[in-house]
């Protein structure tokens, strides 16, 4: 059974500028006639792959993810916190910071940021 998902306000605004920049290069890309995608565009689709791995399964192994500690638990400190990779072996790869709740079957997204 999949989790519901609870977005955090930073998370939804990040997630949809991302989706803006894909959706800026997508016009630009198809007024210049050019096939190949942009950066933005395929940026834009591993992470609505992402997600939606994470809200099927949050133990898939191509999300690799992993207990994350700099980030306290917005509901309950002595919770733990995840990260699933957005991308691996990329420079700069994206991930997204997780936790379970606030309440059974949900899963509350953190935050989508570059890996420092």
């Amino acid at each position: 059974m999949p989790f519901t998902l609870v977005w955090l306000e930073g998370a939804t605004d990040t997630f949809h500028q991302l989706e803006a920049a894909a959706q800026k290069a997508l016009d630009h890309r198809q007024k210049s006639r050019k096939s190949k995608a942009s950066r933005q565009e395929g940026l834009f689709k591993q992470i609505v792959k992402c997600v939606v791995l994470l809200q099927d399964n949050p133990r898939h192994p191509g999300l690799s993810t992993h207990e994350y500690d700099s980030i306290e638990n917005p509901y309950d400190t002595e919770t733990k916190m995840f990260e699933a990779y957005v991308q691996n072996r990329t420079p700069g790869a994206y991930g997204i910071f997780w936790c379970y709740g606030p309440q059974k079957g949900e899963i509350t997204i953190i935050a989508i940021t570059p890996h420092p």
